[in-house]
């Protein structure tokens, strides 16, 4: 039995446009911890709040941005909507799908992409997109044209398509995991910090691409960052994170309307969460 054609499997599910493409209604999620010396037995543990109370809704085509610091809750909350967490309470619809109700199909709508991608990083990116290609059920030469087209795109040389990954730069494997997660033609991509530690280059380029994704890929897009020019740059509407909560949310002039004397968006979110965006905890 051959391989299917290249077709975005999203087709292979009904779901309807007219209703947010993203719906989140008081999500909430906690962890337990150990405290003190990490023991096998007896530890005492205490309960983390991750996410507590979220809710925001994101339009079909909108770049939507959650901007916060590490340890905010982002990756969290968009571990939860990709399918990875299950949270406490709460739910999140996605064009009216449930997520813990039809899990099987939304994973079929969305892709994600995290600041730790995983590969195979003895492999190549070709090897690697094309065994993805192969878990999608999509036809491996279609998959190697549009794979390569996407790190033109992305400004990766088509030399470094046939490379170890374990060779290359964080920045040129970021790129691969775009290219990877854009392979399925998602109608949701969910970016987890995609830019974080990359060169002025590649982060300009990999913006450009999600400009170009949105405009003509029909592609709603999260977008976590703690980047307050990317997310100015890119996102429609800003929603501010801190402590697991969202304290505010707007364009990015009505968040700097929120405080009197704001002048960067920076101002706005410090005075709001009374907190710094910092790289590194």
């Amino acid at each position: 039995m051959g391989m299917a054609q290249l077709r975005p499997v999203h087709e292979e599910v009904s779901y309807d446009t007219n209703l947010a493409a993203l719906d989140v209604a008081h999500l909430y999620k906690t962890f337990v911890k150990k405290k003190g010396k990490q023991r096998l037995f007896g530890a005492e543990t205490k309960k983390v709040v991750a996410v507590e109370d979220v809710s925001f809704k994101v339009n079909r085509r909108e770049i939507y941005g959650v901007l916060g610091p590490n340890g905010s809750g982002k990756s969290t909350l968009i571990r939860m909507l990709s399918t990875l967490l299950i949270p406490n309470s709460g739910e999140a619809k996605i064009f009216g799908l449930d997520l813990q109700k039809d899990e099987a199909d939304i994973r079929k709508l969305l892709n994600r992409v995290s600041v730790d991608a995983a590969f195979y990083k003895k492999l190549s990116p070709r090897e690697n997109l094309l065994y993805s290609a192969r878990l999608y059920g999509l036809n491996p030469g279609e998959a190697d044209v549009k794979s390569l087209n996407i790190l033109k795109r992305l400004g990766l040389r088509e030399k470094a398509y046939y490379e170890p990954l374990e060779e290359m730069s964080r920045g040129m494997q970021q790129k691969v995991a775009i290219a990877r997660a854009f392979l399925t033609a998602p109608v949701l991509l969910l970016l987890d910090e995609p830019t974080t530690g990359l060169d002025p280059k590649s982060r300009r380029d990999v913006q450009e691409f999600i400009l170009e994704l949105r405009d003509d890929h029909d592609a709603t897009i999260l977008l976590t960052t703690h980047d307050m020019p990317e997310a100015e740059r890119l996102c429609e509407r800003i929603a501010f994170i801190s402590q697991g909560k969202i304290v505010a949310e707007g364009t990015s002039e009505e968040l700097k309307s929120l405080v009197d004397g704001a002048v960067t968006l920076e101002d706005a979110f410090i005075e709001l969460t009374g907190e710094a965006l910092h790289e590194d905890e």
